[in-house]
């Protein structure tokens, strides 16, 4: 085209390098080929035509939230005749719609976070896992905390739902391991932890957070509820810690734990090794964050129970055993997630596995047989009929030395021979023994012999000492006397 400023057609189109005919083709239309291009028209009808304008575009308008299989399945139903196989040029139609015609959607605005600025705080579930202890199904949560500039995170194993007694435990965990405190801590909207309460309990457990937030001088923040991406720096990072979970736990080999604190122990060592990866940002990030006060704050519930006839005490609809010796008595109990710390007065007693009530919403039992055995003994029928007597037996064996004993025997006798077996644990400590002992004989069709087994585990007679005190004469206090009476003599 700039030679053609000065030379003919034949000319430019010489310099150029293609032919006359060419030029002249040009010279005639000047766009390019691109441009003479017909837009590429349908290849066959549409198969919405008539119920696009008419049916579907009144239906997205009037539910704008309507998901494209469910217009699918109502066109389908109103006109037989449409092809199945319209589904997905259905849903590319509608889709194209939403962009053209739909409603202005919600956007996320990827913030700037600086060091020792915001803490996040949020509970995942772990039901999935499949992780068992002593072969009994473990149902958990992880209460999770993270940094959100240097990614430095901490997860609590949680028993029971979500609470503010599990959140200020983990929490404060997690800043004392850490070594200070961000300026903000934001969680969700703790409806869980709200839900069954009366107003004043929500009063009290919002005044209780505040306070906590007041001891470690953190601004509280909370996502509004439904909005998980308001709180999106934690709420990725469950993903990711269920994943390194769930790893951990195929390179094992095993999913069961001897206890709690193993499955513990294990989860620690998980969070470990992502935090020892981002060592340097989190050391760059301690160095911005808050001291610590001089120490902890409250992280439990307290209550005030009476000891009743039946040798325990309820507590958030769950029956827990102590001895009988407390009855009548009233205990100050400390709830923590996992336990109950018992004082009477401002003296310790014991610690508690706290207990959750069933399912079905019935009263549930933590029973600890040591505690009622000695009663047992005196009225051993008791045992047929008590409430909570599966969980009295301390192991499965116990369990199933039970049933076998009433099907073979009468219920006064199998109850006697049960107590028996109890009181013999008990007061031998040889708990798991004799349920190995128990499970041997019953797998080999013979019933569990207290006699025979209370001589199996009695002392062994070699190993007691034998300690032979010989008494001092009673002339050696006097002559002892003596020297002490010439000494004081001398001393004055």
């Amino acid at each position: 085209m700039r030679s053609r400023h000065t030379d003919t057609p034949v000319a430019a189109a010489a310099k150029s390098g293609f032919s006359t005919a060419t030029a002249y083709r040009i010279e005639a239309d000047p766009r390019l080929p691109s441009q003479k291009n017909e837009p590429r028209g349908r290849r066959r009808p549409d198969p919405l035509a008539a119920v696009w304008e008419a049916e579907i575009v009144p239906m997205l308008e009037a539910a704008p939230e309507l998901r494209a299989i469910a217009v699918f399945d109502e066109i389908c139903r109103r006109h037989p005749e449409i092809s199945p196989g319209i589904r997905r040029t259905l849903e590319r139609r509608i889709r194209t719609w939403r962009a053209l015609n739909g409603a202005e959607r919600q956007v996320i605005f990827r913030q700037t976070h600086e060091p020792g600025g915001l803490g996040l705080s949020d509970f995942t579930h772990m039901g999935s896992s499949g992780v068992t202890i002593a072969g009994e199904p473990l149902k958990h949560m992880l209460y999770h905390f993270r940094l959100v500039f240097s990614g430095f995170e901490h997860a609590h194993v949680i028993l029971g739902g979500e609470s503010f007694v599990a959140l200020a435990e983990g929490l404060q965990n997690a800043l004392w391991i850490l070594g200070g405190v961000p300026d903000q801590h934001r969680s969700d909207s703790l409806s869980a932890a709200f839900r069954n309460l009366d107003r004043d309990a929500k009063q009290d457990l919002t005044r209780r957070y505040h306070s906590l937030m007041q001891h470690y001088r953190m601004m509280p923040t909370r996502n509004n509820t439904g909005v998980a991406h308001e709180n999106g720096s934690i709420e990725s990072a469950h993903g990711h810690l269920k994943k390194a979970v769930e790893d951990a736990l195929l390179l094992r080999g095993s999913r069961d734990f001897t206890d709690l604190d193993g499955y513990r122990r294990f989860i620690d060592e998980i969070i470990g090794r992502h935090n020892a990866r981002r060592r340097k940002q989190i050391d760059l990030e301690r160095s911005k964050l808050r001291s610590l006060p001089k120490r902890r704050t409250t992280d439990h519930e307290e209550a005030l129970v009476k000891v009743t006839s039946s040798g325990g005490f309820i507590l958030n609809k769950v029956f827990y055993t102590v001895p009988s010796r407390l009855i009548g008595h009233r205990l100050r109990v400390q709830l923590y997630d996992d336990r109950l710390d018992c004082f009477l007065g401002s003296s310790p007693l014991m610690t508690l596995r706290r207990g959750r009530p069933k399912d079905n919403g019935k009263t549930g039992h933590v029973i600890d047989y040591r505690h009622v055995i000695h009663a047992l003994r005196k009225k051993p029928m008791a045992l047929l009929n008590l409430v909570y007597r599966d969980q009295i037996f301390p192991r499965q064996a116990y369990a199933r030395a039970f049933d076998a004993l009433l099907e073979q025997d009468s219920a006064k006798r199998a109850c006697r021979i049960m107590v028996d077996l109890l009181a013999l644990a008990h007061e031998r400590t040889c708990e798991g023994e004799l349920a190995d002992a128990i499970e041997s004989e019953l797998d080999a069709g013979q019933l569990p012999d207290p006699k025979a087994l209370a001589r199996r585990f009695k002392p062994d007679a070699a190993a007691v000492p034998e300690v032979n005190v010989e008494l001092v004469a009673l002339s050696v206090y006097d002559e002892l006397a003596t020297v002490l009476t010439v000494r004081h003599e001398v001393a004055a």
